[in-house]
């Protein structure tokens, strides 16, 4: 809270804040690792002006980026305890409260678009249990945030095969995709996605794995020098509401906030192949080399991520088993 209080003092003097209104009834603060200029952060201006201007101004909206008040991992507890109304996590921060949400994290599982498409439904075999299992801890699920799938990052050539990841550290984001990281022989390290850039500046981690569009927002092409387009993971990050703030609302305030998230979530989702097509254009302008990886070196991926499945399995029993079941039928 001391750091909350902090962080707000100091926005007051940042851009990100312009745009609150004095006469607003309702101020809606969201918290945001990425920049304003990602993705991410442009479809949430679109939420707030959509808010913003069908409310007629009764509803203000304030996004702090760039991490300015926490990181991702830290705001499934902030919007959980109520220490900010909003905030935008990776999926796969909640895994701790509900491992069921890394099913996305499976190796390969949701390799098509509309594959990914039908998992994501609102009500879905696959979103429905999640959105009921986050609401549990404090925070209510008001939309979805495409992200595109997982890359691998390296300098000084392309990781064709497993064999390329042998005694590499590796970045990642997720405990699923630190089991992958070790099924397929490297040494996984957590790093935030505000924190990637000054790790492989620094070679704390050998390895990237991010989304390319962050590739692009974050500019990493100035630290690593090749992508490997392996798509083993669908990446997800979720916009949630403080229940307790979020029921005090009243019917209309909440009916304006939620046609808002479902035309937020819309656009971001029928955007996303336009966006990653966009971000490796802008890889390969800076130097990068873009390398897909053969069907064959695909299916060395494949076998040797395996094992991931099993530890899913185990961690989530009887409703990790449900839902890829259904996975299966998509």
């Amino acid at each position: 809270m001391k750091q909350f209080l902090g962080a707000i003092g100091l926005a007051t003097a940042l851009s990100l804040s312009a745009g609150q209104s004095s006469a607003a009834d309702l101020t809606l603060r969201i918290s945001l690792q990425l920049p304003l200029k990602s993705h991410l952060g442009e479809n949430l201006v679109l939420f707030k002006d959509e808010v913003e201007k069908t409310s007629n101004g009764e509803i203000a909206v304030e996004i702090y980026d760039s991490a300015q008040l926490y990181t991702d991992k830290e705001v499934p507890a902030a919007v959980g305890a109520g220490s900010i109304e909003m905030g935008v996590a990776s999926l796969t921060r909640y895994y701790g409260d509900v491992p069921a949400v890394d099913i996305f994290y499976q190796p390969f599982l949701f390799d098509t678009e509309e594959k990914v498409r039908k998992a994501v439904a609102k009500g879905s075999p696959i979103r429905g249990p999640i959105d009921a299992a986050i609401a549990e801890t404090g925070s209510t699920v008001l939309w979805w945030q495409a992200y595109g799938g997982a890359i691998m990052l390296s300098n000084g050539g392309p990781l064709k095969t497993p064999a390329d990841m042998k005694g590499k550290k590796v970045r990642v984001f997720g405990k699923t995709l630190g089991d992958f990281t070790e099924a397929t022989g490297g040494a996984p390290t957590m790093v935030s996605g505000s924190e990637q850039y000054l790790a492989y500046q620094r070679g704390t981690v050998d390895i990237g794995m991010t989304g390319v569009s962050g590739v692009k927002s974050r500019k990493l092409w100035e630290v690593m020098d090749t992508i490997t387009v392996t798509n083993h993971a669908d990446i997800e990050f979720i916009v949630v509401v403080n229940t307790d703030f979020w029921n005090g609302l009243t019917d209309k305030q909440r009916a304006l906030i939620e046609a808002a998230a479902t035309k937020a979530e819309n656009d971001v989702r029928d955007r996303m192949s336009s966006i990653e097509a966009e971000a490796y254009g802008a890889a390969k302008e800076n130097g990068m080399q873009i390398y897909t990886p053969t069907a064959e070196e695909l299916a060395e991926w494949r076998k040797a991520s395996q094992p991931v499945y099993d530890a899913f399995k185990a961690k989530t029993g009887a409703l990790g088993e449900e839902m890829l079941k259904a996975a299966e039928t998509f």
